[in-house]
């Protein structure tokens, strides 16, 4: 019995994903994270900012003072505080 070829997994590329959160720290510097929090892209801004909504106090816990969204290339909004 023959079974059909099953495609092959892929991570999204960031055409389908565009939209990504730059993290930062007090002076505006770029964080990196490690871990499930690391290098998140996202497929809409709705899903970008209610994985912010979700996380933020585990990113603050990572050195992170603030987030910034962006679209491609292209700068959304930010900076945003991660403190309340």
């Amino acid at each position: 019995m023959n079974l059909p070829e099953q495609p092959t997994f892929r991570p999204p590329s960031p055409s389908e994903r565009p939209w990504f959160w730059r993290l930062e720290d007090a002076s505006g510097e770029e964080v990196t994270v490690v871990g499930d929090l690391a290098e998140q892209r996202f497929a809409s801004q709705a899903d970008a900012e209610s994985w912010v909504g979700e996380t933020w106090s585990d990113l603050a816990a990572e050195g992170v003072d603030a987030v910034v969204l962006f679209e491609h290339d292209r700068r959304v909004y930010g900076p945003m505080s991660l403190h309340e």
